[in-house]
C-alpha cells in the first residue's frame, strides 16, 4: 500500500507537495467521463506523465551535487557496464534509447567535467568512443549508493509493487517495438 509523500525514503526538500485538496487527475478524469466518455487512459497517461515529472526532479536533485542529470548518470552507468568501460556514441543512443544529439550533449556534458573521454573507434578509424574515466566510475559509484539510499524515489512501494509495476510498463514497451519479448 502507498505510504503519503511526507513519510517517504527522500530527503526533505527534495520535491515540494503540491498539496491540494483533491486529486486533479481524477477530477480531470471524471470531466473527461461526463464530456467524453471512458476515461481510463486518460486517466492512466496522465499519471505516469506526473510521476515522471515527480522522479525526475527528485533524482535529479539528489545527482546535482555530482553535477549530473539523470540522463548523465545513465550514460555513466552504460560506460561502467561494458566489458572495456568504453562505448560508440552510437551504440549509447541505442542501449539508452535517445537521438544522436541527446548522445552527443551528454558526452559532451561528462567530457567537460572530466567523467569521460572520447576517443577514435580502434575498429573503425571514422567512428568515435565515449570512455568512462577514473574520475567517471568514482562519481558513479558515489551517486548510485544515494540513488539506492533513496530507493530510486521508489521507496513509498514494496518490492512486489514495483515488481508490477515493471511489468506492466514493459507492456507497452513491447507493443511499442523497443525490443522482442
Amino acid at each position: 500500500m502507498p505510504v503519503p509523500p511526507s513519510s517517504g525514503s527522500l530527503p526533505a526538500g527534495i520535491s515540494k507537495p503540491l498539496d491540494l485538496p483533491f486529486d486533479p487527475i481524477e477530477r480531470a478524469a471524471e470531466t473527461w467521463r461526463a464530456r467524453f466518455g471512458p476515461s481510463s487512459a486518460m486517466a492512466a497517461v496522465t499519471s505516469i506523465m506526473r510521476a515522471h515529472q515527480i522522479l525526475l526532479a527528485q533524482l535529479d536533485t539528489l545527482l546535482k551535487p555530482y553535477d549530473l542529470t539523470f540522463a548523465r548518470y545513465e550514460a555513466l552507468v552504460l560506460l561502467t557496464f561494458s566489458r572495456t568501460g568504453a562505448l560508440p556514441l552510437s551504440k549509447i543512443g541505442e542501449r539508452l534509447m535517445v537521438h544522436p544529439t541527446s548522445v552527443t550533449n551528454t558526452v559532451d556534458r561528462l567530457e567537460r567535467a572530466g567523467l569521460v573521454r572520447r576517443m577514435r573507434n580502434p575498429r573503425d578509424g571514422r567512428g568515435v568512443l565515449a570512455e568512462i574515466t577514473p574520475a567517471g566510475r568514482e562519481v558513479v559509484q558515489r551517486a548510485t549508493a544515494d540513488l539506492m539510499a533513496a530507493k530510486f524515489g521508489m521507496g513509498m512501494y514494496q518490492e512486489g509493487e514495483l515488481e508490477q509495476i515493471f511489468d506492466l510498463l514493459r507492456t507497452i514497451r513491447i507493443a511499442a517495438g523497443d525490443f522482442r519479448p
